[in-house]
Formats: C-alpha cells, structure tokens, sequence
C-alpha cells in the first residue's frame, strides 16, 4: 500500500505529517511512502534524508496524490487536489468537520473514505493518536513564552541593592493540556499563577504544578463524559464574570485557553474587565481562531486597549514547526497502525472500534 503526504500552504501551515523518522517507521510496517519534492525542506529536512530511508520522491504532488492509497495531511485540501482524490482513497488529517462538513459529505459520496483526527475518543487507547493534547500542550507552553516576550517587566521576582522587582502574576484562563503546561511553564519562569476552569476535575491538577485555582462559588463541574468543557450556565457565566472582573486588578499576564468543541469560543474577559486592568498588562489568547475570549481578540494582531496588549495567532505552532511535526506525525503514525490490517496489507475500516467509529466521518 501506497502512504503518502504533500505540502501544506505554508502561509498558513508550517508543520509536516511525515517525518524521516515516521517514514522509517512505515515502511517497516509495510507501506511505500510517496513524498513530492521538498517537502520538508522549510524544516532543513532534505529529499536526500528521505531517499536514504527508501521513500520515494516525486515531482509532482498531483502524480502522488492520484498514487496514494493512504493520504496524511494536517488539513483537508481546500484547492484543486481535493478533486484529484478518487474512490478507495483514505484521507486522514484535522478536517475541522464543523467548517469543511459540506465538502466532506460529498467526496464521501465519490466512496472517500476521511477520518478526522479531532474527533477521537479521550479512552485511554487512543491517547498515543491524541493530537489534540501533542498540539496544545506546545501551544501552551508558546503562548507563555510569547505573553512574556512582550511583558515590559521581569518575570520572576528579583532582589537587588536598588530594591526588589515583584514577580509578575499570571492568569491562565482554561486548565486543559494547554492550560497546564501554560501553567508549568510560568511557574518555572518564575511567575506567581492563578487558574480557573469551568471543570472543578481540575482543582487538583492547577495546584500540583504549583498554580492557585479560582473557585466560583457554587460551582457546577462543567465537564462532558469525553472531559471536555460544556457551556456554563447563565448564573455560572455570572459569578465566574465577579471573580474575574476583581482577579484581573491585580493581574500582568493572562493566558486564555478556553474552547467548546465545534462552537464559537465564549468571549470570558469582557471590555470592563479589560478596562480594569493594569497599563501594561498582556492577554495571549489561544482561542483567537474560534473567535477568541476576550471582546477584542483579533486574529494575528496585537491591539492595544488602553495600553493592555490582545495578542491572537491563527496557528502559533507554525513558531514551533519541527517539534509539533515531530508529535503529529507521531500521533498519526499509531492511528494509521490501528487502521492498517498488517496480515491482509489493507485498511479496515472496523466500526466496531470506538476509535475507528469515532474519527471516520459518515
């Protein structure tokens, strides 16, 4: 069987599906690997550390896509080559289902078979293939290193003859994967942390790294069977709008981190929270893509609101390339390995696996 990749646009992705050493890896599976020409050469990753592994390269990137019998991208095509695709082919890659569902259902029609990788099941099989928690993790620990790239002050709190600098105080709105290594990582730099989630599951984890959580008072845990956040309600929303608005005065960096699978993210730092705020704070906004949390997150830019900075990228990890290819090709590797029928060299598409049903889009 034929696997193969093409480039992404690298306006707006920088990351790779296969790496030297996930090719390796699947062709002792049993695979051939296709790649077009330079394809990881915006990486320093030469067609020659390819060739010397056995994978073939090619020319042109339409020829390996009509080759293909496996096809691992980061996206789903939105050019020309998804006409190119034909009946039998497996696409596999983060399809953004929500967004892309139309043109999905019919290349469905033409017997694609797509598999999203967003949609995978949180059980503890399926946590090798987790690309979600590979991606976030290095999203959150880059939206800290960014927020402090553009803090004024240091970070952590020094003494010295002329006196002493405070620690600057973080806020991470969020306590996911990102939230928690965004959390980990200001620690270590030195930051005093505050945290706060809609999941009370992660009291316990915001205070083991070190962090303090902001407990609304009556909380309700806002958790789906899949620990994923779910909507608050409006009395919720209101109580967790006090507790922020009064955190904030006293705030210099806040990290948000706060997404709903498939909905536009909840706007959570309002304008009269943002007005509070100390002249020179910073709010990074991982969720600038879906909207963003605060009221005037803008996508790839840094306003400034009365001398606070909103800052908002479409992909950040494109500013950690290699080491976020590197995860995802993992990741993709181990559910292609769970998809790949080794003894009859073919796919199966067994529904009867949770991972299998959850991720093949019908």
């Amino acid at each position: 069987m034929k696997i193969v990749s093409v480039s992404e646009n690298k306006e707006f992705e920088r990351r790779i599906a296969i790496t030297p050493e996930i090719a390796k890896k699947y062709i002792s599976l049993g695979f051939d690997v296709i790649l077009p020409e330079n394809y990881g050469d915006h990486l320093g990753i030469k067609d020659n550390d390819y060739k010397e592994l056995g994978v073939n390269i090619q020319r042109d990137e339409n020829e390996v896509i009509k080759s293909a019998d496996v096809i691992v991208q980061l996206g789903l095509f939105t050019d020309h080559k998804i006409e190119i695709l034909k009946e039998n082919q497996t696409f596999i890659g983060v399809l953004d289902t929500y967004k892309n569902k139309e043109i999905i259902i019919n290349h469905s029609k033409k017997k694609i078979n797509f598999f999203s990788l967003e949609l995978l099941p949180r059980i503890t099989r399926a946590q090798s293939m987790d690309i979600l928690s590979s991606q976030a993790n290095l999203a959150g620990y880059k939206a800290v290193i960014e927020s402090f790239a553009n803090f004024e002050k240091a970070i952590p709190m020094m003494m010295t003859a002329a006196g002493t600098v405070p620690a600057a105080k973080v806020l991470v709105v969020g306590a996911g994967v990102a939230g928690l290594q965004a959390i980990a990582t200001a620690k270590r730099m030195g930051a005093i942390v505050f945290a706060t989630d809609v999941r009370m599951a992660s009291k316990e984890q915001v205070e083991s790294l070190g962090g303090k959580f902001l407990t609304v008072e009556g909380a309700e845990n806002l958790e789906t069977e899949g620990g994923y956040a779910k909507e608050a309600s409006d009395d919720f929303k209101k109580k967790q709008e006090d507790l922020l608005s009064e955190t904030l005065k006293k705030i210099d960096i806040v990290i948000c981190t706060a997404l709903i699978p498939g909905k536009k993210a909840p706007v959570i730092i309002k304008d009269d929270m943002i007005n509070n705020m100390q002249p020179g704070s910073v709010i990074y906004d991982l969720a600038a893509i879906q909207g963003g949390n605060t009221a005037f997150t803008e996508v790839d830019q840094i306003i400034d609101k009365n001398g606070i900075r909103i800052m908002g990228e479409s992909n950040i990890l494109n500013k950690l390339p290699t080491s976020a290819s590197n995860l995802y090709a993992k990741n993709v590797f181990n559910f292609v390995s769970n998809l790949y029928d080794k003894e009859n060299k073919k796919i199966n598409i067994n529904l009867e696996d949770e991972i299998i049903e959850k991720t093949f889009i019908k």
